[in-house]
């Protein structure tokens, strides 16, 4: 190579090399600081896009966790006061019993009949005052089996949606749940036609045990249903956050960095760095030897 002054071409070389050791140096540092193998886009370009669409997904697999949750404790909240009518139906059961036999007068039997009464109507006040979230339970209106979520307000049955799209076998089920008002069970002074009326004479009190009973069991297949998705959604729970840790264990392998990798390949940038300046260093006085022959 001739010796020039206007051209050091190996100051130059050095100023390249040292600009993409530095520029790679820089890489090094701003994925050891951040943690992520994929910062931008020029990082890797299908990475970032895969790696977008996992991160939806998992946003949207948690979300599910936790409608799931709700879902949970509506169903919970429903078979708590489920739970209290059913005192209800057996304090009733005991009074159309008492009520029943030939011991007792007609103005004792009214007095059976008003407390009779008295748990019908707070069968349907409870029944009525049930609700999750302003979503009434117990009152009938997820009893069909209709769903409708046009509105603004969701019709017919309630619909729980815990997975990422829209499938109706993968995504969403129903939860519907029986009215459970006194007179929607056949008990009352609501429930006209019904044999459990009243008990104000012995014969009325000897049909009530039927429709008690009856009234019983209705109640219990709202609860055993109320049970069963209740467990279902338990074990969807449970299947979904596997589902998002197994996808966020693949979605840190793609934009993760690995810091043991990473680490060598910052000390070799950081060596070539510093190389490349001692040399460009070097590469700037090599111009000064013209002088030595000019002079």
């Amino acid at each position: 190579m001739a010796l020039v002054i206007n051209r050091n071409m190996m100051a130059m070389n050095a100023a390249r090399n040292l600009s993409v050791s530095y520029g790679n140096l820089e890489t090094s540092v701003r994925r050891l600081s951040s943690g992520l193998r994929v910062g931008t886009a020029a990082d890797d370009a299908a990475g970032l896009a895969i790696r977008e669409l996992m991160r939806a997904d998992i946003a949207s697999l948690n979300q599910g966790v936790r409608n799931a949750n709700d879902g949970i404790s509506l169903i919970q909240t429903a078979d708590g006061a489920l739970g209290v009518i059913d005192e209800k139906l057996i304090r009733m059961k005991e009074l159309a019993e008492q009520a029943a036999t030939g011991t007792y007068n007609s103005d004792q039997r009214l007095m059976l009949e008003s407390e009779y009464q008295a748990m019908a109507s707070e069968i349907t006040r409870i029944a009525n005052s049930t609700d999750f979230n302003g979503v009434h339970l117990l009152n009938g209106n997820l009893s069909s089996s209709v769903h409708n979520g046009e509105g603004l307000v969701s019709t017919g049955k309630l619909k729980v949606h815990f997975g990422s799209g829209n499938d109706c076998s993968e995504d969403y089920y129903y939860i519907q749940i029986g009215n459970a008002t006194a007179s929607a069970l056949g008990l009352g002074n609501q429930s006209y036609e019904d044999d459990g009326f009243s008990i104000s004479t012995q014969a009325a009190a000897q049909r009530a045990l039927v429709a008690i009973e009856h009234a019983i069991t209705s109640k219990d297949k709202i609860r055993a249903n109320l049970g069963a998705m209740q467990n279902r959604l338990e074990n969807t729970i449970s299947n979904l956050q596997i589902q998002a840790e197994n996808l966020q264990a693949a979605e840190s392998r793609i934009s993760d960095v690995d810091v043991a990798t990473e680490m060598t390949e910052f000390v070799r940038n950081q060596v070539l760095s510093q190389a490349g300046v001692a040399m460009l260093s070097q590469a700037n006085s090599m111009a000064q030897m013209a002088l030595q022959l000019i002079g």
